[in-house]
């Protein structure tokens, strides 16, 4: 018995000296050689291992004489993998290399000319509900972002204005789609709004330059709104407010969601109450129907369907200076619809497909004093993109997109019209490439031709970003942009060409425990403006003559930390923009481009009383004007803007807003210009009329009521 223990021992023994270990030793290191300690190195299959030491050195023994693979692993790093036959000795793997691994929430961002909000992205400025909830807004996108650096406040407009551009040089999209006629018709000095509810969106993307290749036909900006997936549950709101009332009804499951909307709205009942400046005939007023569908497919894809359809009018004396009369009467009628419809789909493979269609259609009926002139103006827009993630280093965003265009301007009474029609046809790509997870280059391309032109351009655009510090960056953009001029001057000559801008800016980022700060520096340059002969009104002789400069620099500053409960927002822009344009014979300051621009905007919450104050401060030095009584042209300029606006919003119960706001509430009377005789009198003098404000200020007063199973439900949910 005694020897058959022996011999079962030398038995056993026999494998270990037949099949001696091999001791596998060799470093980890990074992308740039410094060493990597702590990384996991498993023998795949078992349970054996070990761990880098602190100069990423490592040592395993290894019994196996067939050929195995090594794991290497570490948080932040791409797993690798090494195969090698044991040797029965010491063998050196040498040098294992790690590659970063790159995710959205770890990279650097792109962030130059980029200002978003959103829930979605770690470079947000602002969320949704700030948009939302911004006290001089009053619900407007437009007029939320005006707080924020790179715009100008345009009182008696209210279309978005960037670095020395004039309001039509801004692209509006909704899911990737052109809006056409994305604000409200108005007249000459009464402000515009956006068409579309704040409510129907998940984030904005607002760019200040040097944007995407996959965006054009714009001088200075884009503005893209992305509507919401689905609807968060099943629920009506009622809207009752001091200008209208409002409906919206929503029904959602895990698979689809509907939602419908109505409103209307007639200030006069507002105005009889609230002294007004104007001299109204019918007080502004005007409805809409809005429907909204996301449908979910079997693929995990989503489909979304957007239609809305509205009418509004108003009717106005407009006084003519050196004279005593009422003026001129001026009638307005709009009707405009638009409609999208998309589908967007991501397969494991790594690429993601976009399609989508959209249409716009606006009308407009004016009758100024005996004249009637009728206006109207369609673009239909379709566009196809895939990109593709070849790695988490590099992705790809290709497409092409097809405009159609037509616009009119006919004076029935004569039996008079002149239109044009264009198609337009796009092709962009755009690459990322993530160097580091500290470094990323974005270059691209964009090229489109023009049927009505006969003309073909390409657009180069190229973005670079660098991560200085663990909360802050660097990114530099650059750019060139084409824009075909306004409507109203191209069915005038359709021959005329693209204007073109080219843009350079410097960004530095900082966001940290609540608080983010943001510097910007820019150069932007024109070319091909338009020119042309006589009154703006009536213009003749039409060139791509023009050409101009904005140089400038903003500052952006987000606390919500300092203070309890309170968050607050800085702005401060200064642009120093010229241009020879329109009918100046010299490079002057435009009209719409104040030279420096603040803003204020806090909010805080008190939760005792269930309510969130809000101020926002505005103020910029001042609109140029031409002053005909002395030499020169935009030689004059009008005294400071300032507003101060206030709101108040109070839950009495989790289902009830009463939100109220106020404009100007110190009711100074900003002027935004003067409007001139065109002949002197006796004396050789021009009188004047100034371009003011509506009233001295405006309020407005909302109760916001949700009908739902989940009374915790509000409208603000949305968001």
């Amino acid at each position: 018995m005694k020897l058959l223990s022996i011999f079962l021992c030398c038995f056993l023994l026999l494998p270990v000296s037949a099949f001696p270990q091999t001791v596998v030793i060799g470093k980890v290191v990074d992308e740039k050689g410094n060493s990597l300690p702590g990384v996991n190195i498993i023998l795949k299959g078992t349970f054996e291992g070990t761990s880098s030491l602190t100069t990423g050195e490592y040592s395993l023994k290894v019994s196996s004489q067939e050929p195995v693979i090594l794991q290497f692993r570490l948080m932040g790093f791409k797993p690798t993998e090494k195969q090698f036959t044991p040797t029965g000795d010491s063998l050196s793997l040498g040098e294992v290399r790690l590659i970063e691994e790159i995710t959205q929430m770890n990279a650097v961002t792109i962030s130059a000319g980029a200002m978003q909000a959103s829930d979605e992205s770690k470079a947000v400025i602002l969320k949704p509900l700030d948009i939302v909830t911004t006290p001089s807004a009053m619900g407007d996108v437009v007029a939320a972002l005006q707080t924020l650096p790179g715009t100008s406040t345009i009182g008696n407009d209210g279309r978005l204005f960037v670095r020395g551009g004039d309001a039509s040089e801004v692209g509006i999209y909704i899911d990737g789609l052109r809006v056409g006629n994305a604000y409200g018709s108005t007249m000459a000095n009464v402000p515009t709004r956006t068409r579309f509810n704040p409510n129907l969106f998940k984030g904005t993307f607002f760019s200040t330059g040097g944007y995407s290749a996959e965006y054009g036909q714009a001088l200075s900006s884009t503005l893209a709104l992305n509507t919401k997936d689905m609807a968060i549950r099943s629920q009506g709101d009622i809207s009752l407010m001091s200008v209208g009332v409002g409906y919206s009804q929503a029904i959602s499951n895990e698979k689809r969601s509907f939602t419908f909307s109505g409103n209307y709205f007639d200030l006069s009942p507002y105005q009889k109450l609230v002294k007004q400046d104007f001299d109204w005939e019918r007080s502004p007023y005007g409805g809409d129907l809005e429907v909204s569908a996301q449908q979910k497919t079997k693929e995990g894809g989503l489909i979304k369907f957007l239609a809305r359809t509205e009418s509004n009018g108003m009717k106005l004396w407009q006084p003519m200076p050196g004279k005593d009369t009422r003026g001129i009467l001026v009638q307005l009628r709009n009707n405009y619809s638009y409609a999208q419809s998309n589908w967007k789909q991501a397969y494991k493979n790594g690429w993601t497909f976009f399609a989508g269609a959209a249409l716009s259609y606006n009308r407009d009926k004016i009758k100024q004093g005996e004249i009637n002139i009728e206006r109207k103006g369609s673009l239909s827009h379709g566009k196809v993109t895939a990109t593709k993630d070849f790695s988490d280093r590099l992705s790809a965003k290709s497409g092409v997109e097809v405009f159609l265009k037509n616009y009119s301007e006919s004076l029935p009474d004569e039996n008079l019209t002149r239109q044009y029609d264009d198609l337009e046809t796009y092709f962009f790509t755009e690459w990322d490439w993530y160097l580091s997870k500290k470094l990323v280059l974005r270059g691209g391309a964009r090229l489109g031709y023009s049927k009505l032109a006969k003309k073909t351009w390409i657009d180069p655009r190229i973005s670079v970003a660098y991560q200085v510090t663990k909360q802050g960056q660097l990114s530099i953009a650059a750019g060139r942009f084409h824009q075909f001029p306004v409507d109203n001057f191209r069915v005038l000559d359709p021959s005329i060409r693209n204007t073109v801008s080219k843009h350079l800016i410097l960004n530095y980022l900082y966001s940290h425990n609540g608080r983010t700060f943001r510097a910007e520096t820019f150069y932007k340059s024109y070319d091909k403006l338009i020119t042309f002969e006589g009154d703006p009104l009536t213009p003749i002789n039409l060139k791509n003559s023009g050409y101009g400069e904005a140089t400038g620099v903003d500052f952006f500053f987000r606390d919500r930390k300092t203070f309890k409960n309170t968050d607050y927002w800085i702005s401060y822009g200064y642009v120093k923009s010229e241009r020879l344009y329109n009918q100046y014979g010299s490079k002057v300051q435009p009209d719409y481009a104040p030279r420096h621009n603040f803003s204020v905007v806090a909010k805080h919450f008190i939760g005792d009383l269930k309510s969130q104050v809000g101020v926002s401060i505005g103020v910029n030095d001042g609109y140029s004007y031409t002053n005909p009584n002395d030499a020169g042209e935009m030689n004059s300029k009008t005294k400071t803007y300032q507003s101060l606006s206030l709101s108040w919003s109070y839950l009495p119960r989790p289902n009830l807003i009463i939100h109220f706001a106020a404009n100007n509430v110190l009711g100074r009377e900003n002027v935004f210009g003067y409007t001139f005789t065109k002949e002197p009198d006796e004396n050789g003098f021009y009188e004047s009329l100034p371009n003011g404000q509506g009233a001295p200020r405006f309020l407005f007063l909302g109760v916001f009521l949700t009908l739902s199973k989940d009374k915790s439900a509000n409208q603000l949910n949305n968001l």
